[in-house]
């Protein structure tokens, strides 16, 4: 029950009042007391002047002393205060009773402090607090007789007002505790109803809630705890939105991230794993997946050091050539767990090995001609009395060899304009079917020389279409070279044209020596020739169809082959009708 600070502050107040009409209470009736004590002094004083002592002794020197000290004091009754409480007494020098007020009690009369010190020869007048009764000894001499005027006072008047100031201070505690009660409980309240409302936003906070602050309603201690409290829960609100927005982004971020990002506990248990991680290791997931499980054999880290902060190996899954970096997770020993990240390294790989095959077959083809051309050259300038026929045929090789190196050149050039985005198209409108027929009678000659016969197959109706008729007209002349080059003499080629689904479609068709299956889906890279060394004589750097294809998907279309070896291969082109230029005439001769 007294838990409560709202009890204990009404128990403090209670208290705190009880004790303060109890100390009021007390000292009222000390005070009183001491009133009493000191009126009764002052009017012993007031009354036994020396005139008035004079007259005592002089009466004590007469005869029956005793008798006229009583009536001289009944005299005096008034002034002395003597009534039912206060009593005087003539006492001889041996304290026994003579004369006075009240003959009953007096011969039983106490013998006190002061009646001895009376007796003593010095007057009593000593009182105290502690003592039920006020009394006052004087002694008078008369001759070698001594009486003692000795005055008495019960406090029964007093002990009469203590008991009713008693009753009143009861009365008002009582009332006053009554009086506490109910304002302890007005105060306490004011004074806890701020710190309930705390405790009750509080509870809201640790629950999520931030949907109302709490109302500042003094301007004291607890109004500025209740500021505080609010600026508390708007910056924890403001931090807990910023942590979610940041738990958001890494959601996200690991979410649509390509790398694969895995987490385990201290006992291996799985914790997160993103897309990426299941599909590049080819596991669901599963809240029952273990790290071993999921990455085999490879060793949790330890603890990492400076030279290995993050340890990595490669990891083969099926296919695919991974590159795991392992991370401990945590702090401390005991919360320590493993952080995988998986990085794909297959295309990697296989664009570093086209990169070697790459370099290794420019400086082939370069060095080839380059050899050509420097023995000749050596040749010439080392005999001086070669024939006419022979030098000039050394010059032509010498010169071939040249224009080889300059064609390789200029399309490596191509190449990269078209890999750094800086091959700029000249587009125009002009009819596809003169631009085949264009094509068609620049290489008809070529193939009667190989005794090849050439057809040109066009549908109706071909449309005008907006394309780099420059560019269109060399991909078609590379493909119709190839087939007039790999096709044995005597063989048939067909160019053909027509439209389909809104593309316009370019066929090149031949039955040559064809392309196997294993060679057909590299076709299109770069020095990339079928049978290198059985196809060499036949010429050509293997870049004609990469700059092919990728001058057709600068047109936003595609290139495709089919091929059966010992059959034939058909080239096929596929570009869409563009209409988004105006009409412009194409100038030049068809």
């Amino acid at each position: 029950m007294f838990r409560s600070l709202h009890m204990k502050l009404v128990l403090i107040l209670i208290l705190l009042i009880l004790s303060v009409m109890l100390v009021v209470g007390t000292l009222m009736m000390n005070r009183v007391t001491s009133f009493y004590l000191s009126e009764f002094r002052t009017q012993m004083e007031d009354v036994f002047t020396t005139q008035f002592l004079g007259e005592l002794r002089d009466e004590a020197n007469g005869a029956d002393a005793a008798t006229r000290l009583r009536d001289m004091l009944y005299a005096y009754a008034g002034p002395l205060g003597i009534d039912t409480y206060r009593q005087y007494y003539i006492l001889d020098a041996a304290g026994s009773y003579l004369a006075g007020s009240d003959a009953v009690s007096g011969p039983k009369l106490e013998v006190t402090s002061n009646i001895i010190r009376a007796l003593g020869g010095e007057i009593g007048d000593r009182m105290y607090l502690a003592e039920s009764y006020m009394d006052i000894a004087i002694p008078l001499s008369a001759g070698d007789t001594i009486y003692i005027i000795y005055i008495k006072d019960s406090n029964a008047e007093l002990d009469e007002l203590k008991w009713m100031l008693f009753k009143i201070t009861v009365q008002v505690i009582l009332f006053g505790l009554l009086f506490a009660v109910l304002l302890s409980f007005l105060l306490s309240k004011t004074m806890t109803m701020p710190l309930e409302n705390v405790t009750k936003g509080a509870a809201r906070l640790a629950s999520g809630k931030f949907d109302r602050m709490l109302e500042v309603q003094s301007a004291d201690e607890i109004g500025e705890l209740t500021r505080t409290f609010n600026h508390m829960a708007k910056t924890l609100q403001e931090t807990l939105a910023d942590v979610e927005g940041e738990r958001n982004k890494l959601g996200t971020l690991f979410l649509h991230m390509t790398d694969g990002v895995a987490a385990f506990d201290k006992n291996g248990a799985i914790v997160h794993m993103n897309p990426a991680a299941e599909v590049l290791l080819g596991i669901p997931f599963s809240e029952t997946l273990t790290y071993d499980e999921v990455l085999g054999d490879l060793p949790q880290p330890g603890t990492p050091t400076e030279e290995d902060q993050t340890p990595s190996v490669e990891y083969k899954r099926g296919e695919r050539t991974l590159q795991v970096f392992l991370a401990p997770l945590g702090v401390t020993e005991n919360e320590r767990g493993t952080m995988v990240v998986i990085h794909d390294v297959t295309a990697q790989q296989k664009l570093e090995s086209a990169r070697r095959e790459f370099v290794a077959n420019v400086s082939h083809e370069l060095r080839t001609p380059l050899t050509s051309i420097k023995s000749y050259t050596e040749t010439l300038m080392e005999t001086s009395d070669l024939p006419p026929q022979t030098s000039a045929r050394f010059l032509g090789v010498i010169n071939n060899e040249a224009d080889r190196m300059a064609r390789i050149v200029k399309d490596l050039l191509t190449l990269s304009r078209l890999d750094y985005g800086k091959f700029d198209l000249k587009l125009s409108r002009f009819p596809s079917s003169k631009m085949l027929t264009s094509v068609y009678d620049a290489m008809v000659f070529e193939a009667k020389n190989r005794f090849h016969t050439l057809t040109l197959d066009l549908g109706d109706n071909l449309p005008v279409i907006t394309a780099d008729r420059e560019r269109i007209e060399q991909v078609v002349v590379n493909i119709l070279a190839n087939s007039v080059k790999y096709t044995p003499n005597g063989g048939t080629i067909t160019l053909s044209g027509h439209v389909e689904n809104g593309m316009l479609v370019i066929s090149v068709s031949d039955n040559g020596v064809g392309i196997p299956k294993e060679d057909q889906s590299r076709l299109f890279e770069r020095f990339y020739r079928v049978e290198k060394a059985r196809t060499r004589d036949k010429g050509g750097t293997g870049l004609g169809l990469a700059i092919a294809a990728e001058i057709v998907r600068y047109h936003n279309g595609t290139i495709s082959v089919e091929s059966e070896v010992d059959v034939g291969t058909t080239m096929t082109v596929r570009l869409p009708i563009r209409e988004d230029l105006p009409d412009v005439q194409d100038t030049r001769q068809v």
